[in-house]
């Protein structure tokens, strides 16, 4: 029982633990003071030595919060696969009527849902995906913050559009709900990041673009491409350049792709952030044009009176 239970919890366990695995307040103490065995945020004891592995800190950090405390935020998107790097501190979600002592290296938010938000079989405990994301939209700076984590979350396949629009329908209070609700939308026809649905907002639909297929399918031999926006019966094709859907080296496979796109008599077109956000009227301008040149029939529309694209 007590080998399974450190192999569980990586390593880590509480004093009640011990006991109840049959070990006496003395053999506890007596493997502390021989160094044996260290102590973690002041109470959870590790049962070894040198420094501890990122699992055991987590472990570590829930077994100190104590009862339905669960990882989330940050921590739990670090687990899931949303967050790229390990987050500093670890965060934690108790139930409201708890009181936790200051801990450091440990930020505690209170919620009434911490029960219903955590995932039933992940360890260590931690809230379900579409939580992790709507705790994240929460705690963003900006709107545009806050649509990046449902982007990043659909785009990366950890979860859907339909299960965090359910997890929304969970909260009685939440902060963008409208906005985040219609973006949930654009996610699920396609919109994989944070500069797409800038792109489908700002440029294409406030401009009277087609509405373009996103993350179109183009078969290849071994394979497949897949393209940012496809605009099939105009031959044209929009690439939007951000970091993380587009790593360095990932550009050889971009690369070959719009060679392969050129050679059958398409244009590819390819955008930053700094185009579609700062520059989405020239933007649109120049994929009207190119629409157009391959037999677009209408015009594009200004988004407003300041708009350099004539009515």
């Amino acid at each position: 029982m007590f080998d399974e239970l450190v192999v569980r919890q990586h390593g880590v366990l509480t004093r009640a633990q011990a006991y109840a695995c049959g070990l006496s307040k003395a053999q506890v103490e007596a493997r502390v003071r021989g160094g044996r065995w260290r102590f973690l945020f002041g109470r959870v004891l590790a049962t070894f030595t040198g420094t501890p592995p990122r699992e055991a800190l987590l472990w570590a950090a829930v077994l100190r919060a104590g009862r339905g405390a669960v990882l989330s935020h940050e921590t739990a998107g670090e687990l899931q696969g949303l967050v790229d790097r390990p987050s500093d501190p670890v965060r934690l979600t108790v139930p409201a009527d708890r009181r936790i002592s200051a801990v450091a290296g440990i930020v505690v938010h209170l919620s009434a849902r911490a029960a219903a938000a955590r995932h039933p079989t992940r360890l260590p405990p931690q809230t379900r995906i579409e939580e992790t994301v709507l705790d994240l939209t929460q705690q963003a700076g900006t709107l545009d913050d806050a649509l990046g984590w449902l982007a990043r979350a659909c785009g990366r396949r950890l979860t859907t559009a339909d299960r965090i629009r359910k997890a929304i329908g969970g909260r009685a209070k939440l902060r963008w709900r409208t906005e985040l609700l219609a973006a949930l939308g654009d996610t699920a026809d396609g919109c994989h990041s944070l500069l797409e649905l800038r792109y489908l907002r700002d440029v294409e639909r406030a401009h009277g673009l087609p509405t373009g297929v996103r993350q179109a399918v183009r078969p290849r031999r071994g394979g497949r491409w897949y393209d940012d926006v496809a605009y099939d019966a105009w031959r044209t094709r929009v690439e939007l350049d951000g970091r993380a859907a587009h790593p360095p080296d990932r550009r050889w496979r971009d690369t070959h792709r719009d060679n392969a796109a050129a050679a059958a008599g398409e244009t590819t077109l390819r955008y930053g952030w700094t185009d579609v956000t700062r520059t989405p009227c020239a933007t649109a301008h120049q994929v009207a044009q190119v629409l157009r040149h391959h037999g677009w029939p209408r015009q594009p529309r200004p988004c407003g009176p300041n708009c350099p694209i004539p009515p």
